[in-house]
């Protein structure tokens, strides 16, 4: 059931099913245009392939995962496309450039960070992008993309040897090139994308084991979020004791900020609630704390400087610390109150959807069909202080989509059952 009412469903307005529809097949037209020989490439507020970045294996993997979405769902494209061949072919370049190009270290194992002209730019193995080799693999595979089955193997092959710490129950950072030295940091960032991977590959057959190791890193997160007034430590040193004033002296760092990062209450809260009502039955701690993240997340984020919109960050005490709008934040908001008002049924969560969705369609949404704005100032105009450009349609794509897949425990699964 929509979560908006069938009412109202016939009309584009915010949030309603034929406006979603058309935001997901916009963001593909504009998606397409990230192909490069390696991969995908990171892409400009004009959706061209930005010159002056690398090629990241973690967009690389997110467009691989969107293209896959978007070819299960078989909708009518908009002028531009892609078509139903095209996203295929679009989907079966990602998995070809995971298992055969540059990105892949061939000598060592597993996937370096980013590639350049062909070359190794960043050699590092991060356990962020990593998690998203599975989580690409495992959509291609619902999808039924070639050789995914063969980039899920070798995907899931290194989560085992390299990044799962079976005694803390946890998964490590970041190793050298060739998984000599082991970085000291552990971040809840990581983590969380471990999760959704280990969920998508549960769903697409990998076996129980990826969903109980989702179970242990879920149960250590609600532990240290219940000990801080539900806002969840970002960063941690080897032992995983928290640091909480890592990275005062930069505040808005892309991937670990200082302080408490309001976009990741807002998913793991969906995290723990799809991990909650799939299992055999309805986890009820794991629900009220995926309830709790998310109540903190809204009253710690939202117009929290008297201006609508979800800050990026705040302090301790639930002060904001950056205020800028990131899109991402504002899309896990819209995927969370979805999920919380499908299990819940209370009237609340709708109401914050509308209030999120219509936010999203005045200040994010491109009026020209082009990808949604990523980054917004504290007074919602356009900026570029952590995110230029608009890199990848993962976010987005799924905030426009997550409505039409209830209960699913990972969206390739849900889009799947479409067909069934």
């Amino acid at each position: 059931m929509n979560v908006v009412g069938s009412a109202r469903e016939a009309a584009a307005y915010p949030g309603g099913q034929a406006y979603r529809r058309r935001r997901r097949v916009e963001l593909l037209r504009f998606a397409q245009g990230a192909r490069v020989d390696e991969g995908f490439g990171y892409l400009d507020d004009a959706g061209e392939v930005d010159p002056g970045r690398p090629v990241e294996l973690y967009v690389t993997c997110r467009m691989t995962h969107v293209f896959g979405l978007g070819l299960m769902a078989g909708e009518e494209p908009v002028p531009g496309g892609p078509t139903e061949s095209e996203l295929t072919g679009l989907a079966a370049h990602g998995v070809s450039a995971l298992l055969d190009g540059p990105l892949r270290d061939v000598e060592h194992g597993g996937w370096f960070a980013s590639v350049r002209d062909g070359a190794v730019d960043v050699a590092t193995k991060q356990a962020y992008a990593h998690a998203f080799v599975v989580l690409a693999a495992s959509t291609a595979r619902t999808a039924g993309i070639p050789r995914a089955d063969e980039l899920l193997e070798a995907a899931l092959a290194v989560q085992e040897s390299r990044f799962w710490d079976e005694q803390q129950g946890m998964v490590v950072e970041e190793w050298d090139a060739s998984w000599t030295d082991l970085d000291p940091y552990r971040g809840i960032n990581s983590a969380m994308h471990t999760v959704e991977a280990y969920l998508a590959a549960w769903a697409a057959g990998a076996g129980p084991r990826w969903r109980e190791r989702a179970l242990r890193i879920a149960a250590r997160v609600v532990d240290w979020a219940a000990e801080r007034s539900w806002r969840i430590p970002e960063h941690f040193d080897t032992d995983w004791t928290p640091l909480p004033e890592h990275n005062k002296d930069r505040p808005a760092d892309p991937f670990r900020p200082y302080g408490a990062t309001v976009g990741h209450g807002l998913e793991w809260s969906r995290l723990l609630v799809t991990l909650a009502t799939t299992g055999d039955q309805v986890d009820a701690d794991l629900l009220e704390a995926g309830i709790r993240l998310a109540d903190r997340a809204v009253t710690d984020g939202w117009a929290a400087d008297g201006q609508d919109g979800f800050v990026y960050t705040t302090d301790w005490e639930g002060t904001p610390v950056v205020r800028e709008r990131m899109h991402w934040v504002l899309t896990e908001a819209i995927a969370t109150s979805t999920v919380l008002h499908q299990v819940t049924g209370r009237a609340a969560h709708a109401v914050d959807l509308e209030r999120w969705w219509a936010y999203a369609d005045r200040y994010l949404v491109d009026p020209q069909g082009l990808s949604w704005r990523h980054e917004l100032d504290q007074d919602n105009t356009p900026s570029a202080r952590t995110w230029p450009g608009r890199p990848d349609a993962y976010h987005a794509y799924q905030a426009a989509l997550v409505a039409d897949v209830p209960g699913a425990a990972s969206f390739a699964r849900g889009v799947a059952s479409w067909a069934g």
